[in-house]
Order: C-alpha cells, then sequence, then structure tokens
C-alpha cells in the first residue's frame, strides 16, 4: 500500500487522530483539523477553544495561504489588575499575567470552521468525533502533560472554577490518571453542528464575555461579534535552495525567522553555534516599539526586508496529494478563568510579556497581536518538502530556526533535527542545551546559560518531511514536550 502522509504533532493522541484521516482518504488540511480538535483535549493546558493561531495551507496547483485566527485586542476600558505568575522551569523563569484583563478575543473556533470550509474534503463532523470521544470517555495523562500540569498549576487552578474543572479530587493530574471533560465534548460536538457561529454572536460568546467582564476584564459582545479569520499571503524568503514559507505580518515570528534566514544565506553553508547566534541577535535587535508599530501596515514586509537586505502546540501534517498544512495554536497559558457550561478556558494573550512588551493597552480593540507564532513549510522545486512550527514562546523563532537549519543544511532527517540540542538569545544571553558547541559561542564573547538537560523552555517544535525521491514519508515529534509522529 502507498504512504498517505505523515502527522507530527505534540501529542501522540493527536498524531494518531490526524493519521487516522488521512489514512480514511482525506487531505493535510482535513488531517491537521482532526489533531487540532483532540489537542483541545489531549493538550488542554496549551491549546483550547479560548485560543488562538495560524494556519499555513500549501495546496497543491495553487497559491499557499496563512488563515490568521489570532487574538485580537478586546475593547478598551476599566479594567482590574493582572495577576502575575513566575513559572519554573528548572534553569530559566518566566514571568506570565493572568485574570480576566488577560483576555483577549479568541479565534479558534473561528479559524477550524474557515480552514473546513475552504479546504477540507471529509465533514467536519467527522473530523470531530476522536476528540468529542476523548473528551466524554477519557485520556490517560502522560508524562508530559503531568509535567506540564505540575509547571502550570499556578494558572490553571487560579479560580474555582479552573480548580473544578482540571483537578481530581483536588489535586493535579497526574501520570496514569484518566482526564475527562464532558464541556469541552460538548462544545467541539456544538462547533461541528453548528459551526463557529454560537462561539461568537450566539449564547456561547454571550457567555464567556459576561463572564470575563464581570470579572474586571474588556472582552465586549461586539468584540466577539466582530471577528473573523483573515487570509493573508505567506511571506517567502529564498534559502540554501529552498523556498520557505511562514506567517507574515502582523505576526512578528515569521518575519524574523525569515529576516534570520536571509543573513545566514549570507554566510557559510553549516552556519555554527556563533553564525546561528548573531543572527539571532540581529533579528531580535529589529523587534523595537516602531517594528511592532509598523507590522500592520500593508506591504510592511517587503519594506522590511529590502530595506536591511537589498503555552503552544503546533500540527504538521503532509500527505500524498502534495497538500501541506502546518497550524499553531496557543492559549497563551491560559488565563484562569473557565467559563462553567461552555468548555471555554480563555487565553490570557494580552498578559504576555512577549506579545505585548508596553502593555497590552496599547494595541487597538480588534488589532492581532504580534505573536511568535511561525507555521512554515519549506519548498522544494516548489513541492511541500518540511513542514514545522513549535510552541514556545519567545522561543519559538529559535526553535524553528534550528530545525530548519539542521534539515537543510546538515541533511538531517527531521526526528535527528528536532531532536538536537538549542541554543536561544535574548537579552544578552545565550541560553544553551547540552551538546551545543559553547567554544565558538565563548570565542565570540557570549555569555551562556546552561541547561542541565534537554528543557521545554526551548519549544515544541513538530516537523512533517516528504523525502521526494521515494515518496516516503517521516517526521519529527519534539521529546521536549511529548511530541509524536504517525506516518500512513
Amino acid at each position: 500500500m502507498a504512504s498517505r502522509g505523515v502527522v507530527a504533532a505534540g501529542h501522540p493522541l493527536t498524531a494518531q487522530a490526524g493519521a487516522d484521516i488521512l489514512r480514511a482518504g482525506g487531505n493535510a488540511v482535513d488531517a491537521a483539523l482532526a489533531a487540532l480538535m483532540m489537542s483541545l483535549m489531549a493538550e488542554p493546558l496549551l491549546t483550547g477553544l479560548g485560543a488562538g493561531g495560524y494556519m499555513l495551507v500549501a495546496p497543491p496547483g495553487r497559491e499557499p495561504v496563512l488563515l490568521d485566527f489570532m487574538v485580537a485586542s478586546p475593547s478598551h476600558g476599566d479594567r482590574s489588575p493582572l495577576d502575575a505568575v513566575v513559572l519554573d522551569f528548572g534553569d530559566a523563569v518566566q514571568l506570565f499575567h493572568i485574570g480576566a484583563s488577560s483576555c483577549g478575543v479568541y479565534g479558534v473556533p473561528a479559524g477550524i470552521a474557515e480552514a473546513s470550509a475552504r479546504f477540507g474534503s471529509v465533514p467536519l463532523r467527522d473530523l470531530a468525533a476522536p476528540a468529542i470521544k476523548a473528551a466524554r470517555e477519557g485520556i490517560v495523562t502522560n508524562a508530559s502533560q503531568a509535567l506540564l500540569w505540575q509547571l502550570l498549576a499556578p494558572i490553571a487552578f487560579a479560580t474555582p472554577e479552573s480548580r473544578a474543572r482540571y483537578q481530581l479530587d483536588g489535586a493535579a493530574p497526574r501520570e496514569g490518571d484518566v482526564v475527562r471533560d464532558l464541556d469541552l465534548a460538548d462544545a467541539i460536538e456544538r462547533l461541528a453542528s453548528e459551526g463557529a457561529a454560537p462561539f461568537y454572536t450566539g449564547e456561547v460568546g454571550a457567555a464567556v464575555s459576561d463572564w470575563v467582564l464581570e470579572r474586571g476584564g474588556t472582552l465586549a459582545r461586539a468584540d466577539l461579534a466582530a471577528y473573523a479569520t483573515l487570509p493573508r499571503e505567506p511571506v517567502r524568503v529564498r534559502y540554501h535552495g529552498r523556498e520557505v514559507l511562514t506567517n507574515p505580518p502582523p505576526s512578528a515570528g515569521g518575519l524574523l525567522i525569515a529576516y534570520a534566514l536571509a543573513l545566514l544565506e549570507r554566510g557559510a553553508n553549516k552556519p555554527d553555534s556563533a553564525a546561528l547566534v548573531a543572527a539571532m541577535e540581529t533579528a531580535q535587535a529589529e523587534r523595537t516599539d516602531a517594528f511592532l508599530d509598523h507590522l500592520h501596515e500593508p506591504g510592511f514586509a517587503d519594506t522590511f526586508m529590502s530595506s536591511r537586505l537589498g503555552s503552544t502546540t503546533h500540527v504538521s501534517a503532509l500527505d500524498a496529494d502534495g497538500w501541506a498544512c502546518s497550524v499553531t495554536t496557543t492559549n497563551g497559558e491560559g488565563s484562569g478563568l473557565v467559563v462553567p457550561g461552555t468548555g471555554i478556558h480563555v487565553n490570557n494573550m494580552m498578559g504576555e510579556q512577549d506579545l505585548s512588551p508596553a502593555g497590552w493597552f496599547t494595541h487597538p480593540p480588534g488589532r492581532r497581536l504580534p505573536s511568535m507564532m511561525a507555521p512554515t513549510i519549506v519548498l522544494e522545486d516548489g513541492r511541500p518538502e518540511l513542514v514545522v512550527g513549535s510552541a514556545g514562546s519567545n522561543r519559538i523563532r529559535s526553535a524553528i530556526l534550528q530545525v530548519i537549519v539542521n534539515a537543510i543544511d546538515h541533511g538531517m532527517d527531521a526526528q535527528p533535527a528536532v531532536d538536537a540540542p538549542r541554543l536561544h538569545f535574548e537579552d544578552g544571553l545565550v541560553y544553551a542545551e547540552p551538546g551545543i558547541d559553547g567554544a565558538s559561542l565563548e570565542a565570540a564573547g557570549r555569555s551562556l546559560a546552561w541547561f542541565r538537560e534537554r528543557n521545554l523552555f526551548f519549544g515544541g517544535c513538530q516537523a512533517a518531511e516528504r523525502h521526494h525521491g521515494t515518496g516516503s514519508f517521516s517526521g519529527g515529534g519534539d521529546p521536549r514536550r511529548g511530541g509524536a509522529v504517525v506516518a500512513v
């Protein structure tokens, strides 16, 4: 039997749900949607119906398109203070903000419905069925998810409603525990049968808005009613004989990845750690207030490139008919606000310092946040060769950059490319996993912060690849976050 394709995702059940759709004859977008809906249950702290994201689709014989269903800024007005939470990654800490004022306008229901209508070949009800079943019957908590429950406990259990939804007998789910979510099952079923309308102009959207407003947020019913998925043209950059497609403005991550790749294109064919950090540093330096202000202007990506050069999860899917789909979604870390009866844990994207370094109130109502998320597709001679994306907050762009370099420049298959040790440059410091070439970095005068072992701090990069010589498929699931690959 000929190979049908491959799905790489952040949980074995997520990948399996997508692969089953490929096996049944669905295309890569169908597979990605089935996987995405399963991730709402299998990876509940990373994504959800109250989240946002992006989907990059390369259909055979047609122009690629980026579907933007990222979180948007809500209405302005009186707001309660944000609640600060510090998460400890073991060798690094990061500050996040939660509470009603951190809640932005969610996009996942709209994105799922739009992608299915535009590109799907399998009815949405059929794609949703495995996720609905899993939510009702329960799934067994694996080691990676148990670690996330422990890490994100200050956020996941911040309110009585979130504790009621997520805790088992008053404690965080542990490895081996069976977790069910009947509200989520009902919500996914409603999305599959009625579309996105109930979540934006119907009773679900009204319930979410009222809940947030009553607790000091500013997410109005009008904000939800005005929301829509937006199609965009991907950013394109040449890199060592390939063409890389990634997330365009107003997202920031894809443009910075493209800029870093263009910088590396000028140098050696196999950039070392020092060259990678130099490219990261140059790209990071461009992320100024002016950069963020101009991201929403038409043509900014072309102007930017030409003037210089002359809590998240991801699904990657490829199929034998030439479809490629890369979709990244995030709930931030969640706001702690779980709205009873809706299946929605509202995002905290307005409290993300990476997205709103000057404060969330600087974004006009309705503006899409300048996310680091960057679903990416690498083309060889116009055909999809590698589909990749990552979780990991501000580390997303460094994770994707390194996987692309590993695959293209070092000839690695997807899994070794994902497994390889990573580094990340930020605020003058190089964070590094064991195995990184520290000598070249120290010789370049870099200050290093070493991690003791591979760590989820460095993202969760999921990659799918097609070997055009044989027509076979493989992939890389990131062990840092329990990633998995299923080829069929």
